[in-house]
């Protein structure tokens, strides 16, 4: 037998090895940066079970866990509306709100015949944390964006424009109250956003929190980490000589194919070097490829920033603490309200640039990149603010704390 096997099994009996419990429905920005953590408490001899989707499956097994099927009732909330505003906000989350209803049971009977030690949940799981509640289970809150607390609420700004009546929370509390009362649970659409543990780790450092000084000792700023991730596929650039511009809107709302068409007028004659994701988008919807671009469904994104001189990005959290780990500086052109707090976030911290998506045109594009890779001051900026995605810990900090916490 293995060293680490038998650590793993001898620790489990003398109480020095825990089991955990990790859940994230979905989302490439919500599982991933939970995965170097994975890696790490199972490299320690913790047994770590992952309860998530089919897409993800693979990924949470070659970190280590052990995967916990859920299954998405509704598979098109994965495609979120085009369009962002309240409305469709509303609707998109009573959607989300019953996919996640559907996954409390599936949770609740797993706890009840594995036993776990401890669940660790991405902070939209919420059905995690009522299952954990009320069976007297140590929580862990997971976010992977900014954290909320008196001070800064991250849900509140996205929907300050709806004014004193908030529409959102309003069609919520029906819809709480009945599964509150089929499950005889406690559930409020505050506790479903807001909600906090005695252990929150936040995958930002505390730099870049909004009103970060104000969060008390129970939120851990422990940054980004890559894991095996960061070396996990191989990427460069056809010649080493040329700059590299990345440019991807991620892996949700990547249906743009008028924003790839103005990136080709932008940068058709140069300088760069463009590699450019495009996600399941026909190349033939793009029109005439310039041979100085490399196009693809999606690429090793780490590998890719490694080399990159600026970031053409949506601001998802997950690829904009990547960009920082790197260095690279921010082109942000923001497709929803979260990413819009990331991208304006970044801008007044002097790691990049904004811009409206509505008024994006190829010489305004070509303008904020000339700027970003070329501006001294925000070379700076991105040189101190890496050292301090460095030093915020990532997944050893965080492994780390849950040991503390669960010992």
């Amino acid at each position: 037998m293995r060293t680490e096997e038998l650590k793993s099994r001898l620790g489990t009996i003398d109480g020095m090895a825990q089991h955990l419990l990790f859940v994230a429905l979905f989302g490439h920005g919500h599982v991933n940066p939970t995965l170097p953590l994975v890696e790490e408490l199972v490299r320690r001899g913790h047994r770590v079970d992952y309860a998530t989707g089919a897409e993800h499956s693979e990924a949470v097994t070659k970190a280590g866990a052990r995967w916990v099927e859920l299954k998405l009732q509704s598979p098109e909330i994965l495609t979120p509306p085009r369009q962002f505003g309240l409305e469709e906000i509303q609707v998109w989350m009573r959607g989300m709100f019953a996919e996640m209803c559907a996954q409390y049971p599936v949770l609740r009977d797993y706890c009840a015949a594995e036993s776990p030690d401890a669940i660790c949940y991405d902070g939209m799981n919420w059905p995690a944390r009522v299952v954990a509640e009320n069976l007297g289970l140590p929580a862990v809150r997971f976010i992977p964006n900014f954290a909320s607390n008196e001070e800064f609420s991250l849900f509140e700004d996205v929907m300050s424009e709806a004014g004193d009546e908030n529409p959102v929370l309003a069609a919520l509390v029906a819809d709480c109250a009945d599964f509150a009362a089929e499950h005889g649970v406690t559930l409020t659409p505050e506790s479903i956003l807001n909600g906090t543990e005695n252990l929150n780790l936040v995958s930002i450092p505390r730099e870049f929190q909004p009103a970060g000084d104000t969060f008390d000792e129970s939120f851990h700023f422990i940054g980004p980490s890559l894991g095996s991730r960061e070396h996990a596929e191989p990427w460069s650039p056809a010649d080493p000589e040329s700059p590299v511009l990345f440019i991807s809107l991620g892996t949700v709302f990547n249906d743009r194919p008028e924003f790839y068409r103005t990136c080709i007028e932008a940068f058709r004659d140069g300088p760069y070097q463009v590699a450019m994701a495009i996600g399941d988008l026909d190349r033939a919807a793009l029109g005439d490829i310039p041979p100085t671009f490399d196009v693809r469904p999606y690429f090793p994104q780490p590998a890719v920033l490694r080399h990159a001189d600026a970031f053409v990005s949506h601001a998802g959290m997950n690829s904009t603490m990547e960009a920082l780990y790197y260095g690279v500086g921010l082109i942000t052109i923001p497709q929803m309200p979260e990413q819009a707090a990331n991208a304006g976030r970044a801008q007044e911290l002097g790691l990049g640039v904004q811009l409206d998506p509505a008024t994006l045109t190829a010489e305004s594009l070509r303008t904020a990149v000339a700027r970003v890779a070329s501006d001294p001051a925000v070379r700076s900026n991105l040189d101190r603010m890496r050292t301090v995605v460095k030093d915020s810990g990532g997944a050893v900090r965080g492994a780390d704390v849950i040991e503390e916490y669960l010992h």
